[in-house]
């Protein structure tokens, strides 16, 4: 299987999965990414637009960067007809999210997460029950506006803790030196994902 479906996140464009696409392209990979507006309409619409998104792609991979994991999880856990490769998770808050908790006590920041505000106040109860194999890929350098607040605690990317990507089912996560936004640029997290998608499993090289 070499589609792929590429879903960015939180209040960045499509077009920031570019450099991403371009690595897996070169890695053998067809790559098409679903945009979505992360805070005019609940998760639950994006997910069912992406649901259909992937109908019309037929079977492919799924990589999702932060909210568009969510947004992927949400999708293939309420389709479970979609038909699924491989799915990997980058800097994807599965169990809640401090640093969006932190931002919503305040009113400028309630405006700015809109109608995703819900997802940040989750904390747990997300479980991957589907049969194919799910990575997760976090982040542990700490550069990231979640730190604009404050600071976070435990190994972070700057804007998600290490423990905020747990989730139940998941196949294999990997942690690599990189902050919240570099993951999409990275060409170390490239290779990851690339592995993953072919082989089900991370390897990450020597520094």
């Amino acid at each position: 299987m070499r589609e792929v479906i590429l879903a960015h996140g939180l209040w960045v464009p499509g077009f920031a999965m570019k450099p991403l696409a371009a690595r897996l392209k070169r890695a053998g990979f067809h790559c098409h990414t679903f945009s979505y507006m992360g805070t005019a309409q609940p998760p639950e619409a994006h997910a069912e637009r992406l649901a259909r998104f992937a109908r019309d792609i037929g079977p492919a991979h799924f990589v999702g960067h932060s909210m568009g994991g969510l947004v992927m999880l949400e999708a293939l856990i309420r389709h479970p007809e979609t038909a699924v490769g491989r799915v990997v998770l980058l800097g994807t808050s599965t169990n809640g999210n401090f640093a969006g908790r932190r931002l919503a006590r305040h009113a400028f920041g309630r405006w700015l997460l809109g109608a995703s505000e819900g997802l940040w106040r989750e904390g747990g109860g997300r479980r991957w029950t589907r049969v194919e194999r799910l990575g997760v890929i976090a982040g542990t350098r700490p550069i990231g506006l979640g730190r604009l607040l404050g600071s976070l605690a435990g190994t972070n990317d700057g804007v998600v803790m290490m423990n905020e990507t747990t989730i139940e089912g998941m196949s294999e996560r990997i942690a690599l030196p990189v902050g919240h936004s570099q993951m999409i640029i990275s060409a170390r997290v490239a290779q990851n994902v690339a592995l993953f998608l072919a082989a089900g499993r991370f390897c990450a090289p020597p520094d």
